[in-house]
C-alpha cells in the first residue's frame, strides 16, 4: 500500500488508518491523530462511521475535492490563456520581421 503513495508522510498515515482497521478500531480517530488530512474530512468520516453510511460521506468529500480541483484548474487556465496568447504573438511577430527584413535590406540595396 505504500509504495503506491508517493509521499513517504502520508504513506504512513495511511498505514496508521490501516492498522486501526485491522485492530477494530475507527478510521477517523486516527485520521485525526495524524494531522495529515482536513478536519472537515476527518469530521465527515467520524459521521459516515457512526451513522453506517460512510461510503456515502467518502462519495460526497471526493465530489467537493473534484470541484475543488476542477475550479482550480479553470483558474489556472484563465490566468495562462493571455500568457500564451502574447508568447504566440510574439513568436509570429519575430517570424514576420524576420522574413521582411532581408526583403526591405534588397529594397534599400536597390
Amino acid at each position: 500500500m505504500r509504495a503506491s503513495i508517493g509521499n513517504v508522510v502520508v504513506g504512513n498515515a495511511i498505514e496508521k488508518v490501516r492498522g486501526s482497521i485491522k485492530e477494530g478500531e475507527g478510521i477517523a480517530r486516527p485520521m485525526g491523530e495524524s494531522g495529515m488530512f482536513n478536519d472537515v474530512v476527518v469530521n465527515m468520516v467520524d459521521v459516515g462511521e457512526e451513522t453506517g453510511e460512510l461510503d456515502r460521506m467518502l462519495s460526497k468529500i471526493a465530489d467537493f475535492y473534484d470541484e475543488e480541483v476542477d475550479v482550480a484548474v479553470s483558474a489556472l487556465l484563465s490566468l495562462m490563456e493571455p500568457i500564451m496568447i502574447t508568447v504566440l504573438g510574439i513568436i509570429v511577430g519575430g517570424m514576420v520581421v524576420a522574413m521582411y527584413l532581408p526583403i526591405f535590406k534588397l529594397g534599400q540595396a536597390i
